[in-house]
């Protein structure tokens, strides 16, 4: 918001309201930061960093800076108008301590802080000091430089003038506490990624993240986007043919709101749009999407009619004809946002979905009309996407119409299990007849079903859905989990409660696996972000002395397995394997064997699986689908923009990023067969 909406003396002990004390925190911590783990630990940065951000959408604040130091300490300043000093009449202490002890004390729910803030209900820098062991705050305001310390959230030095500054602004140093987080190191990727998208959000800031870990290698990035969601748009169409070469953009004051959308058009099927409010990530959407929505389908139809583009015969451009190929950001800031839920997944004021829908409506408008050419590309490709939304509806009427969902038999190759407790079942997808066979004959029939795929299946980053489901293997899939697909998807009829990928340790394993997760990602998201979805991890080796048999899921525990059976994991190694998967013998220096007279008598064997099919049935049960020894990879999805570029680059027609990729990586690579 502007400068002149909120007075710069306003900004007081004044404006610092207290709901309540901080002592639920460190019981439940899960309730304020979501979970102990990985994601909890990087929470932390993320709460005191909003406050910045709420600094700098106030229009006090233009530079952030995240620091990762020894020892686990985040250091995180600003240069807005520092956090104040003085003593509150509410609670006799200063009100640094009183925002840094209280929960739900700050500048978000008074009048007189922020007109707009994107914390946590307010409770983000406390949270942040009660499960920290240490935790320094640092305010220059007023000429003054003023320091306090806590430990586990209580002050362990009173607040004190610490000398003169220049300036203004606050900096707050914290140690997660161990005794808490079951993780304590922190994902470099995941802050670069969060702080990025957050620079991307707040037009003009800048955001240095510095990595000065003695036990890593110094980094430093700067984030600053003068175009803020536009230059978000160009980052997301990297490497992408686009249809509008010029971004819309709106950046519009509606009330006390602020609407800012941008937009633009690529030449692939799939729909990626996210929404923010306040900064806050929007996965479920809401209000605001609705009112982009609704006011996206009107006006291209519109704008169709007007130009003739659509025929008087032509039925109207549904929603899903004029999201096909679109990429947009929906970013709203507003006084008092109403979310759905502790996540903030979806926002739920009814005002902003009007807001929304005529500043953006009017703008889209006036563009096309300003811009023939393109606003007639995006059309001509709306229509293709109706023309092929049809043939989809016919292929798959043709497909599901006497499907497993109305009742017909299941794909011929699924053995389905006994169980029709949907919560109980699990769908094993197995790559080739050969590894289904030994799992139909070494799972629980009760509550496992086996489902093979012959070869590899359609690659549905370059194809439609009418396309897709004239795919055997593909249409087998969705007839056995039952959800239908895309639009027409359902949850609460799935059939099984995890769908587990089971492919072979190598290069077509691999492949297939990511053609599978392209498809879940793509046309079943909502299985995979509520958890259903897993990938099956077979071991690498059998290792065998005398009648003992161990498995390893990895070289490494291949060679811990070695060393405890009396072998060298560190010695030479030579294993032997032919065409059958014949067991090979490790062979062990001459140098080696006269160190140890006991060793020297060991006698290890070892056998690489290339394949599924190489186990027979009990060997297969034992080490991959057997719930009590198994082990199963859930696959999630954080950041679903990553995920889009990530599954484009891999998956998608064009070839220079994929083969950039492959060549940065190469020498990560393990266990590649060639």
């Amino acid at each position: 918001m502007a400068k002149e909406e909120i007075k710069k003396n306003s900004y007081g002990a004044d404006a610092i309201t207290v709901l309540e004390g901080l002592d639920p925190v460190r019981k439940r911590p899960g309730m304020y930061i979501g979970s102990t783990s990985a994601a909890g630990l990087h929470h932390l940065i993320w709460e005191v960093v909003d406050n910045s951000i709420d600094e700098a959408m106030a229009g006090f604040a233009t530079e952030i800076t995240v620091s990762l130091l020894e020892d686990g300490m985040v250091k995180e300043e600003d240069n807005g108008r520092g956090i104040p000093v003085e003593k509150m009449k509410a609670t006799g202490i200063s009100a640094l301590e009183t925002v840094l002890t209280k929960l739900h004390a700050g500048g978000k729910f008074g009048g007189g802080g922020y007109k707009v803030s994107g914390g946590l209900h307010g409770v983000g820098v406390s949270v942040v000091n009660a499960l920290s062991t240490y935790l320094k705050a640092e305010v220059h305001r007023d000429g003054k430089a003023w320091a306090q310390e806590f430990e586990i959230g209580k002050p362990k030095t009173p607040i004190k003038e610490i000398g003169k500054a220049t300036g203004s602004g606050t900096t707050i140093t914290f140690k997660p506490d161990g005794t808490i987080f079951t993780e304590l190191e922190f994902n470099w990727g995941k802050i670069l990624d969060r702080l990025r998208q957050q620079a991307y959000l707040t037009k003009g800031i800048t955001i240095n993240v510095i990595d000065a870990r003695p036990e890593h290698r110094p980094k430093r990035y700067k984030f600053h986007f003068e175009g803020g969601i536009k230059s978000y748009i160009r980052s997301l169409h990297r490497n992408k043919s686009v249809k509008n070469e010029t971004i819309f953009y709106l950046d519009k004051e509606v009330n006390e709101s602020r609407v800012e959308v941008a937009l633009q058009y690529n030449d692939e099927y799939n729909e990626n749009v996210l929404s923010f409010a306040n900064n806050i990530h929007n996965p479920e959407g809401g209000t605001h999407l609705v009112g982009f929505r609704t006011a996206l389908t009107r006006t291209l139809n519109n704008y169709a009619r007007g130009k003739n583009l659509l025929k008087e015969k032509d039925e109207n451009l549904t929603g899903e004809d004029v999201r096909e190929g679109l990429t947009a950001i929906i970013s709203v800031k507003l006084p008092d946002p109403q979310f759905e839920g502790q996540t903030k997944g979806k926002l739920g004021n009814a005002e902003i979905k009007g807001y929304v829908e005529q500043s953006f409506g009017e703008a889209f408008a006036t563009f096309l009309e300003e811009h023939p050419k393109e606003g007639e590309a995006i059309v001509n490709k709306c229509v293709l996407s109706a023309q092929a939304r049809l043939a989809a509806r016919t292929a798959r009427a043709t497909i599901l119409r006497k499907g497993a969902l109305e009742g017909m038999t299941l794909p011929g190759k699924l053995a389905d299990c006994s169980s029709r407790k949907a919560e109980e079942c699990e769908l094993y997808i197995v790559e080739g007849d050969s590894a289904g066979g030994s799992a139909k004959q070494g799972r629980n029939r009760r509550f496992q079903a086996i489902l093979p795929l012959r070869g590899k299946i359609l690659n549905v980053e370059r194809a439609r859905l009418d396309k897709m489901l004239a795919n055997n293997e593909i249409k087998n899939i969705v007839i056995a989990l039952g959800t239908n697909i895309d639009d027409q998807f359902d949850l609460e009829k799935l059939r099984y409660n995890r769908i587990i990928i089971m492919t072979d340790a190598d290069v077509d394993g691999s492949h297939i696996r990511t053609l599978l997760l392209t498809l879940f990602f793509r046309h079943f998201n909502p299985l995979v972000s509520a958890g259903h979805m897993y990938i099956a991890q077979p071991p690498l080796y059998q290792i065998k002395k005398g009648s003992a048999i161990r498995y390893a899921y990895s070289d490494d525990e291949k060679n811990r397995t070695i060393e405890e059976f009396g072998g060298f994991a560190g010695s030479e190694e030579v294993v032997e394997e032919n065409d059958e998967g014949e067991e090979g013998e490790i062979v062990v220096s001459e140098e080696t064997k006269k160190e140890d007279e006991k060793k020297r008598n060991s006698r290890i064997t070892i056998q690489r699986y290339k394949g599924l099919g190489e186990m027979n049935a009990d060997q297969l049960w034992e080490t991959t689908m057997n719930p009590e020894k198994r082990i199963l990879k859930q696959v999630t999805v954080e950041d679903a923009a990553k995920a889009d570029q990530m599954f484009d680059m891999l998956m998608g027609d064009n070839v220079a990023p994929r083969k950039n990729f492959i060549q940065t990586h190469a020498k990560k690579v393990q266990n590649l067969d060639i």
